[in-house]
């Protein structure tokens, strides 16, 4: 085996990181945990949905302080003099973490879509864009949205853009909709990176730019919430946006004008395996609450556990765990050693089965949670609805099989 595929197959966290992991599921346990019941009753008490209560704010704030000052902040930029600096690999670990505990990856500053945002402006943005809009991120004062999807055209074609930016003088002037941007409804949501047309008569992967548009420019229009599965999610939100004759500076331009598809890519590679590692971390909480539930309830005289297959539906959630695991933290040493673009395909094959691997896990412990299962009384009913519309989230399933396939097919010489 040579020495690159060997590498792929070295999936242990480093020595460096492990201390930090440890670290990690201890700042959970003392700062995120006991906050998160009180935090999320705070809904209920809130005279605007549309905003967060004053309390909830200062747990949130303050539990970020507290990662702050133990060095546990801004994990996800791998290769980078900004924060830890951890592989992908590493990262993959931590992640699955977070993805057990709701407010565990805010407090951390690793949220999405705030970490592909970021990264995208450490990557490609000019000393200027990254003092305006960077460091405030980084420093979790500010959130941000990334808005690419588009009502009126599928958008699992990324180079499928009709909202116009045209170039007035010194200004971009931007026209369109895009819908189902998550995060702009957030009040602390400060800047978004829109996606837009600037090239119309390019080659069709030059025709998009990226343009960074603060969220309090005249003419971005908030037109409504989209519902998933009949929650808006506020305050936070996936909002339908319209842009009228919106002006931006020419500064605000990523990259350069016809780069946009490029950054697109360089965004949803690791946007895309960050979701999947958090997914793994959901799975096990499904499991975890699956198996409790289980093993203490009681029907026909024994533990529901011993009824019917369900002992055969535990391990086997147990096993895809296990099978998930492996695979997307090869996906993340594949992103370490080969590259974000050369690593497309393992990136692929992950995240058109993880979330839907994950949603069966989470459906099966509805199930043997009865009618409880779908109520306010477990996470569970959420969690489902979030892993979902993951399935659509940063390209639907058929997209990366397709891309998985279609490289299948060329190792044959069949396409």
């Amino acid at each position: 085996m040579s020495d690159l595929k060997s590498d792929l197959f070295n999936l242990a966290m480093s020595a460096e990181a492990q201390p930090l992991m440890d670290a990690v599921k201890q700042h959970i346990a003392q700062n995120v945990e006991p906050i998160t019941e009180e935090f999320f009753a705070l809904d209920r008490e809130k005279d605007n949905r549309w905003s967060w209560h004053p309390r909830q704010l200062e747990l949130l704030d303050g539990a970020k302080e507290k990662a702050k000052a133990s060095g546990l902040w801004n994990f996800f930029l791998p290769d980078s003099e900004i924060g830890n600096g951890l592989t992908n690999l590493d990262y993959a670990y931590i992640a699955a973490e977070l993805g057990k505990y709701e407010l565990a990856s805010e407090s951390l500053n690793c949220s999405a879509p705030d970490t592909g945002n970021m990264e995208v402006l450490e990557r490609v943005g000019t000393p200027a864009q990254k003092e305006q809009w960077l460091k405030p991120l980084l420093a979790g004062e500010i959130r941000s949205a990334y808005a690419m999807t588009e009502p009126d055209l599928p958008s699992s074609d990324a180079k499928n853009i009709s909202t116009s930016a045209v170039l007035d003088g010194d200004e971009w002037v931007i026209n369109g909709e895009k819908f189902y941007i998550s995060g702009a409804g957030d009040p602390r949501c400060k800047i978004m990176i829109t996606m837009v047309k600037t090239s119309p008569d390019a080659p069709p992967s030059r025709q998009q730019s990226q343009i960074l548009v603060p969220t309090n420019t005249p003419g971005v229009e908030i037109l409504e919430a989209m519902e998933v599965f009949g929650h808006d999610h506020a305050p936070r939100g996936h909002m339908h946006i319209r842009f009228n004759n919106v002006r931006v500076p020419k500064e605000n331009i990523l990259l350069a004008e016809g780069a946009g598809f490029e950054i697109s890519q360089v965004r949803l590679g690791p946007g895309r395996i960050h979701h999947c590692m958090r997914s793994i971390g959901k799975a096990e909480k499904a499991l975890e609450l699956m198996v409790k539930r289980a093993g203490t309830r009681v029907a026909f005289g024994k533990p529901i556990a011993k009824l019917g297959k369900n002992v055969e539906v535990i391990s086997r959630a147990r096993i895809e765990i296990n099978a998930m695991r492996l695979s997307v933290l090869q996906a993340a040493k594949a992103m370490d050693v080969l590259g974000n673009k050369e690593a497309r395909v393992y990136v692929s094959a992950v995240k058109a089965m993880v979330p839907e691997k994950v949603c069966l896990i989470i459906d099966q412990a509805i199930q043997m949670h009865g009618a409880a299962g779908i109520s306010q009384w477990t996470p569970l009913a959420e969690m489902y609805c979030d892993l979902r519309h993951l399935r659509f989230a940063d390209g639907p399933d058929e997209v990366h099989h397709m891309v998985v396939g279609r490289a299948e097919l060329q190792r044959h010489g069949l396409w």
